[in-house]
């Protein structure tokens, strides 16, 4: 009996991170919360909650947009910067799958919405009162997701990759440098 209560604790408590999917409270517009403006030079520049990411416009080999389903549990939705050189950049926003099943009207897709609401406010409450940023930090789990030579930021929100994925894209297409940055 204690060993089933102490699994499905483990288990919900190492599952917390994923939960939080990084979906944040209801915000404004994504144009308020990001800057996308001209430079007068060749780069192109993120600035996230993660870092900062610079490459210049004619070192861009490729850039894409794709999501797929890590473990069965999450949607990775990913924004990925091949520079010539030695480093990939990869900006990413997770979201559960439960979020795919919200509005479908299941009891099963509902029952696991909420319980993925408040496993958000948990993990809410305890950086608010830790003083933490952790909610904005990339995930990784030693050896399956450490990628040599990768870059990796992660962000809050669908909107701000598709604002991050349009600056990368519009600086490529017209060979004007770009500055991005999420406030």
């Amino acid at each position: 009996m204690f060993k089933k209560a102490a699994l499905s604790i483990t288990i919900v408590l190492l599952a917390c991170p994923v939960l939080h999917a990084q979906t944040p409270p209801a915000t404004p517009a994504a144009e308020e919360k990001t800057t996308d403006t001209q430079q007068p030079n060749r780069f192109w520049q993120a600035s996230v909650g993660g870092g900062h990411y610079m490459v210049q416009l004619d070192r861009i080999s490729a850039i894409s947009r794709h999501k797929y389903v890590l473990d069965g549990a999450v949607i990775v939705d990913e924004v990925t910067v091949d520079a010539l050189g030695q480093a990939l950049a990869r900006f990413y926003f997770l979201s559960p799958v439960t979020d795919s099943t919200t509005g479908s009207g299941s009891g099963v897709g509902n029952a696991a919405s909420r319980l993925v609401d408040r496993g958000r406010e948990i993990i809410e409450k305890g950086a608010a009162t830790a003083g933490s940023d952790v909610h904005n930090m990339v995930i990784k789990k030693f050896p399956e997701t450490t990628h040599a030579r990768t870059i990796e930021y992660r962000v809050m929100s669908a909107e701000e990759l598709s604002g991050l994925y349009s600056s990368v894209r519009t600086a490529w297409e017209t060979g004007r440098g770009r500055k991005f940055a999420i406030k």
